[in-house]
Parts: C-alpha cells; structure tokens; sequence
C-alpha cells in the first residue's frame, strides 16, 4: 500500500533550522492534501502545517513565518523548512497525506511512523 518516508529530523539547537520531508510511494495517482503534525509528550497531535496539490497553504499560528511548506507532486514529496526553531518546537513530527487516490482507494488518508525533532535551549 501507500508508504509515507519521513527524513530530517534530529537535534538542533534553539534558533537554529532543520529541513524535514517526506517521500510518498505506492498505487498513488494523486493526493490531494499533504502536511505535517506533530506531537509533544503529553499533548495531542497538531497541526504545523498543509499545502494541497494546488499550492494553498495553512500554517499553525505559532510556526507562521518560521516553518515553509512545500511540495512536488510529481514525485510526491513534502517539504518542510523549519527556521528559527524554539524548545517548544520539540516534538515528534509526522507526515500525512489526505485524500490519496490510488489502485482501488479514492480519498484515503496516510500518516508517517514519525520523526523525532528535538531543539535545545
């Protein structure tokens, strides 16, 4: 089925960037959204950030104008660029991607096993 590879994560240290992304594959013909949450010990998942197949964007208001989404769907692949990163970043972020066309499925939804991002003070 359709598989979501995540990359990029580590330890950084406050003010500092990382550059995560994530690699669909599978029996996909198209996504429609994809994006990244994330989730601190403790606290729900959230979402930082998604960007549909069209290029419109939503951020978290507490990433807007730190974290830069971005996409190519020709390989379908998600980007996230994050800068000026804070303690309270620190998280466990995971890819998604919603409304997977692909073999005999329309509209299903897909998450990443995870990856870690830790930001020191």
């Amino acid at each position: 089925q359709v598989r979501l590879e995540e990359s990029g994560g580590g330890l950084v240290q406050a003010g500092g960037s990382l550059r995560l992304s994530c690699v669909a594959s599978g029996s996909i013909v198209s996504i429609n959204s994809m994006g990244w949450y994330r989730q601190a010990p403790g606290k729900q998942r959230d979402l930082v950030a998604r960007i549909s197949r069209f290029g419109s964007t939503n951020y978290a208001e507490s990433v807007k104008g730190r974290f830069t989404i971005s996409r190519d769907n020709a390989k379908n692949t998600v980007v996230l660029q994050m800068n000026s990163l804070r303690p309270e970043d620190t998280a466990v972020y995971y890819c998604n991607a919603g409304g997977v066309v692909g073999g005999p499925y329309y509209g299903m939804d897909y998450w990443g096993k995870g990856t870690l991002v830790t930001v020191s003070s």
